[in-house]
């Protein structure tokens, strides 16, 4: 009886106990976050740095990723493929909007497992546009609808909302998104419709609220390589690189000296292999594909070869590039435009400068004038009116023999039989011209 009393008396004071001083699970110290930047354009170098990012959190043994997002939005194909990097992720992500989440950047937030909002920003408008900045055709938004509103449902949320941020149809006037317009949510909003778990001051709020205010925080940043690779694979940029190459390369062989157009032509073109590299798009045999090339390429300008290293040489550049890039169909447009541009002021440059620079050794400019001694025939001036001997026939041409010299002569269009007198009076060239006396 009395263990019981005493049993008793000790559970109901931890009662109390647990009562008056609530039991708070906190992170354990061995929890690791990281903490990822998206930031700017999404393009194909973003997409690299994120999964790089992600593979390094892997490694590390991340028990949670961040990604801080601020971007108006971007390339579709490379929001897509960042989108299956945050879903595939082995550990929870939660996207933290610091400023804007707007198209292909709030897609990106919706792929992830939990959304936060900083006061003051906003997710949403994510209609694709096409490179003239016009709405896409309606396959393309229709297929782009259907993503966001799958993202939107794989994290179980409403995807009216997500199809709204895509379709201008979608009729939703509480939110400032009637038909015809895109819903863009501010954060009061997101939290209300389910789209945004928590609303975050700062970055250690957000913490605590995931319950891992204790957690080492890894925060990651875009190196200067990768910001290089960044620049250099955005669409915008590619064709002005290739176009800077190839103009750079063609001023260098019409022009006297390498100077600085083949500076920067050989510059333009190593920047777009090199950031394509630090991106992982180009591999050392697009490189090599390319320098072959272009070795192809000065063979058949110093030493020609009827086109055939010249046709193998573009041919193996063109192979380089297409290699090396991301999207087949973007960089052949890239590069028929930079070889438009080239064309253009190369031709341009032949007929302004004609041809000068190492074109200059594919051309004879010497030349032999009788002043200095040179003749293409030997000048016969000195027969005029001289008398001559026909040695055979004249019909109207045939020999004649003049100061014991025979000579090939023609009459002015008449017969005249062999052994006749004649008459010299006229040389035109090697054209000696004769009258019978």
């Amino acid at each position: 009886m009395g263990a019981i009393l005493i049993r008793s008396l000790v559970l109901a004071i931890s009662a109390v106990v647990f009562f008056i001083f609530p039991f708070t699970v906190q992170a354990d110290e061995d929890d690791l976050v990281y903490v990822i930047p998206v930031e700017q354009a999404v393009e194909r170098g973003l997409e690299s740095f994120l999964e790089r990012s992600f593979e390094q959190a892997e490694e590390a043994g991340a028990t949670h990723v961040i990604l801080e997002i601020d971007t108006p939005g971007g390339a579709v194909d490379a929001a897509g493929n960042i989108a299956s990097i945050v879903s595939d992720a082995p550990m929870p992500v939660t996207a933290y909007v610091t400023e804007e989440a707007m198209s292909a950047g709030a897609f990106i937030a919706l792929s992830a497992d939990t959304i936060s909002m900083a006061p003051g920003t906003e997710m949403g408008a994510a209609q694709v546009i096409d490179g003239s900045g016009n709405a896409a055709n309606d396959k393309a938004q229709s297929a782009w609808s259907a993503n966001m509103t799958n993202a939107a449902q794989a994290q179980d949320r409403d995807p009216i909302y997500a199809e709204a941020m895509a379709d201008p149809s979608v009729d939703l006037p509480e939110y400032r998104a009637e038909e015809g317009a895109l819903l863009t949510l501010t954060p009061s909003e997101a939290e209300e419709v389910g789209y945004a778990d928590y609303l975050s001051d700062d970055r250690e709020q957000l913490l605590g609220q995931l319950g891992l205010e204790n957690a080492q925080v890894e925060e990651l940043s875009v190196s200067f390589a990768e910001q290089i690779a960044r620049f250099v694979t955005n669409p915008v940029v590619i064709p002005i690189l290739l176009s800077v190459g190839s103009i750079g390369l063609i001023m260098a062989v019409l022009t006297p000296g390498f100077g600085i157009p083949g500076i920067l032509g050989i510059g333009a073109l190593l920047l777009f292999f090199f950031g394509h590299s630090i991106a992982g798009f180009a591999g050392m045999e697009s490189i090599i594909l390319f320098l072959v090339g272009l070795v192809l390429l000065l063979i058949e300008l110093f030493v020609p070869g009827f086109g055939i290293f010249g046709f193998l040489g573009i041919t193996a550049m063109v192979g380089g590039l297409i290699l090396a890039s991301f999207s087949t169909t973007y960089i052949v447009i890239s590069i028929l435009v930079a070889g438009a541009l080239a064309v253009g002021l190369g031709v341009i440059m032949i007929v302004i400068f004609g041809k000068k620079g190492p074109m200059q050794k594919l051309v004879l400019k010497d030349t032999m004038k009788k002043e200095e001694g040179y003749y293409s025939n030997r000048d016969r001036d000195d027969l005029l009116q001289k008398e001559a001997v026909a040695l055979t026939p004249l019909h109207p041409s045939g020999s004649a023999v003049v100061d014991e010299e025979r000579i090939d002569v023609v009459t002015e269009g008449g017969f005249i039989e062999k052994g006749a007198a004649l008459r010299i009076i006229k040389v035109e060239g090697t054209r000696i011209i004769v009258r019978k006396i």
